[in-house]
């Protein structure tokens, strides 16, 4: 008996694309991969996806329709700022890679084009030159993505070196590291790292600190403009 091709759709696709973005990350994923996961053969994908590019331009369009239906906030530009930024970290946490994918396409979706519309708009009720409204919202979109990005790919290092050494981290070795250099070389980095400072990385303390310097930083210019 001859055996049933495996139904498929789009939805199933971008379904078994996030597992596999998941698992093994963006830099292993492929539409090989993705075939075998669905059991099916790697053409069969071409019927709804034209290459990988057009496969991650409909994965980043996704990310950016669940923005929007989570972004809520109709207050000043602070406050829309706030919620855009708490927002889209949210949503890029939950998608495996997804922070890659939106620095990787370009805005040729509808929801990626409504998406950074929206971004926009947050600032269009200030009176900063456009050029400077755009650079604002730019500045925001790549703070919070290089957050989560480094947030993803620091869990990733440490997972792959518990899964190398157990749960026998290396600190042991880098404290040894930090007492064999002189204090001008490393004395403000090693009492940083033996109180545990740096364990604050990727919390929400430091991404809300973070935030709240770069919405000053405009309310600075804003207040220069308006003199």
């Amino acid at each position: 008996m001859k055996k049933q091709q495996p139904q498929i759709s789009e939805d199933k696709i971008l379904e078994a694309s996030w597992a596999l973005l998941g698992e093994e990350g963006i830099e292993k994923f492929s539409l090989r991969r993705l075939a075998d996961r669905l059991g099916i053969q790697a053409p069969s994908l071409y019927w709804y996806f034209k290459s990988k590019q057009n496969l991650y331009y409909r994965l980043a369009n996704q990310v950016s329709k669940m923005i929007l239906e989570e972004f809520h906030s109709e207050g000043d530009w602070k406050e829309q700022m706030t919620e855009l930024a708490i927002t889209v970290r949210s949503v890029l946490s939950r998608y495996p890679c997804s922070t890659q994918l939106m620095m990787l396409t370009l805005p040729h979706e509808p929801d990626i084009i409504r998406f950074t519309n929206r971004m926009l708009l947050c600032m269009e009720s200030t009176p900063l030159e456009q050029e400077q409204k755009l650079q604002a919202v730019l500045t925001l979109a790549n703070y919070v993505f290089y957050f989560v990005l480094d947030d993803y790919e620091h869990q990733r290092n440490v997972s792959a070196i518990l899964k190398e050494q157990g749960d026998n981290l290396p600190s042991g070795e880098m404290i040894h590291l930090l007492d064999s250099m002189s204090e001008s070389e490393a004395g403000l980095f090693r009492r940083m790292y033996k109180s545990g400072l740096f364990e604050v990385m990727g919390t929400d303390g430091a991404f809300e600190f973070g935030l709240k310097l770069i919405l000053l930083g405009i309310e600075q210019v804003i207040k220069e403009q308006e003199k």
